[in-house]
């Protein structure tokens, strides 16, 4: 697991070992959600919208980073 981006009570990881799209989690102490690194869309899970919102912020200047990540830990 690498931590690509972390706030204050939240944080988006990648993974290896995964299967699927590819994607990242937004985990939090009560919350965890996967995102589609392509479209930002969850695919499961659910997280409040305002951690929604600044995690796709993050993520959308960010996609090629998360992709390249999630290829290099996947492969």
């Amino acid at each position: 697991m690498v931590t690509m981006y972390r706030r204050e009570a939240w944080r988006i990881a990648v993974y290896g070992r995964e299967h699927g799209v590819p994607h990242f989690h937004i985990e939090g102490p009560t919350f965890r959600c996967s995102v589609a690194i392509a479209t930002l869309e969850p695919i499961i899970g659910a997280v409040p919208g305002a951690v929604l919102r600044a995690a796709r912020t993050w993520a959308r200047q960010n996609q090629n980073l998360l992709l390249a990540k999630w290829q290099k830990l996947n492969r």
